[in-house]
């Protein structure tokens, strides 16, 4: 019987062998910190839109006062599907409407007020913007968000708590009878001069405490668990700390946002990030076509251009950032002409520039890859997907992968991410190259994040080398890439304070 047990338990042991051999192995342990699966898919838009619209486009100001007439809001051509087919053109994957700005005009008929589209001349008061927004965004596969200004400079009650009330009130309709909402805005310009009803005065208000932020939030996440809020403080999603819709190069997605305080952040802290912060909050970089948010036809030839959007694209997205560019309609209700040329031809260089990278399919070694694992081979970053990736045994200290590019190529863009679902890691890289036999130090930095895009100058190598020297965690990268820019693109050697 005994040696009976001792074969059975063999046997056991064995057929467990057998199957532990075939199972995929465990993923890298994550960081403490990382983003919810909402999150990382609002990273891997990259490119989204804003439409600054309200009485402000009729009256040339940039933010109005609060008295303006609603009878002044007639936008004769108006066309969302418009809107919505030049930011899909452009790249773009989600469209943020201003639904109220600090005016408090309500581009859609609340019955809070009266200061709304419903006592405007545009459809005979029967018309709906935010309806056929959203409507528009769906139509063509864009998601929809929506900004609502904290401010109403147009609200007898505003620094009451009777506006709090309406406030949240007005938030229930665009949560409720809109379907779903992607994105909700929430800025900083808080208190100052206003109508206020007929009052015309100055009110301020205590930013830490007046709006109490975290029950608003707790109420939006009941109607829409999956919509994402930004502020300064977040929680999901926030301001990269200018209107340039430029990241720090350095920029960890992770910051604490408990004493942050939306309208009074420190901005430097904001473009950075911290590597010890305890929340995960997406960088986001707002800018606009124009100088100003709102349509003024005096900046119809200030619109920006091609070279413009492509540095504010390479200082926002290729710094783990997500760009968040604004056009604004004109009065006819339609994106300007200028403004649609100067996006097709930004798109066309990018397209054109990212193209064909020039390390897919290489080949790639690594001294050092977890358990020798193909799960974790060097090869899965070039494999262009986003989900598989090399990563280097736990404790590795500093370590290289290396792409033998076959043959001598001509790049001056490299394109590095990491699978940010672990977490954020790296925090000292550096790129070499082999140029005639000889290994040369390309480019070096900080953060990468979701991703990291260099430009440097163009060089013709052979062999391409990523060096992490300090991470966090075990060191993970998901995509790497060589890409040569569009001849359309100036010469990096032309751009003035570039990151090398």
């Amino acid at each position: 019987m005994r040696m009976i047990r001792i074969f059975n338990i063999s046997v056991a042991l064995f057929c467990f062998l057998l199957i532990s051999c075939g199972q995929e192995p465990k993923d890298i342990a994550p960081n403490p910190v990382i983003p919810t699966p909402n999150q990382v898919e609002y990273q891997k838009m990259e490119f989204i839109g804003f439409i600054h619209f309200t009485v402000n486009t009729f009256t040339d100001k940039e933010w109005g006062y609060g008295d303006e007439s609603p009878k002044i809001f007639n936008p004769v051509d108006f066309d969302a599907n418009q809107w919505a087919r030049v930011a899909k053109n452009a790249g773009m994957r989600q469209l943020i409407l201003t639904a109220k700005h600090h005016d408090g005009f309500c581009l859609w008929p609340s019955k809070y007020t009266e200061h709304s589209v419903k006592n405007s001349p545009w459809k005979d008061g029967k018309g709906d913007i935010v309806r056929e927004f959203v409507d528009a965004c769906r139509r063509h596969g864009l998601k929809a968000g929506l900004y609502l200004s904290p401010w109403d400079r147009n609200h007898a009650n505003y620094g009451t708590p009777a506006y709090i009330a309406y406030y949240r009130n007005q938030l229930k309709e665009l949560l409720t009878e809109y379907d779903e909402i992607s994105e909700l805005w929430f800025d900083g310009a808080n208190g100052g001069t206003g109508y206020y009803g007929g009052a015309r005065e100055e009110r301020r208000i205590d930013r830490t405490t007046y709006y109490r932020w975290n029950e608003t939030w707790a109420m939006i996440k009941e109607l829409q668990p999956n919509v994402l809020l930004f502020s300064d403080a977040g929680p999901d999603i926030r301001w990269i700390g200018n209107e340039k819709g430029y990241a720090g190069k350095t920029n960890w997605s992770t910051i604490n946002n408990a004493n942050i305080v939306v309208g009074s952040a420190d901005i430097g802290y904001l473009n950075s990030g911290d590597p010890d912060g305890k929340n995960w909050v997406i960088p986001l970089c707002n800018t606009s076509i124009r100088p100003g948010w709102f349509y003024h036809e005096k900046e119809d030839n200030r619109v920006k251009t091609t070279q413009q959007l492509l540095d504010v694209y390479y200082k926002s997205v290729g710094r783990n950032g997500v760009l968040l560019l604004n056009i604004p309609p004109d009065r006819r209700g339609l994106f300007h002409e200028n403004d649609i040329q100067a996006l097709k031809e930004f798109r066309s260089v990018l397209d054109e520039t990212f193209a064909t990278n020039l390390a897919s399919g290489k080949s790639v070694d690594a001294a050092n890859f977890r358990q020798r694992n193909k799960k974790f081979a060097p090869a899965n970053i070039v494999d262009e997907d986003l989900d598989s990736y090399w990563a280097a045994d736990d404790q590795a200290g500093e370590v290289s992968l290396e792409i033998d590019l076959g043959k001598p190529v001509l790049f001056d863009r490299i394109m590095i991410q990491e699978p940010i679902r672990f977490g954020q890691r790296i925090s000292e890289f550096e790129i070499k190259g082999r140029v005639n036999g000889e290994w040369k130090r390309l480019a070096s930095g900080t953060t990468i994040g979701y991703k990291r895009i260099l430009r440097i100058p163009p060089v013709q190598s052979d062999r391409a080398q990523l060096v992490i020297k300090k991470s966090n965690n075990t060191p993970a990268i998901s995509n790497f890439g060589l890409f040569k820019a569009s001849p359309r693109e100036r010469s990096v050697q032309a751009v003035s304070m570039l990151e090398y």
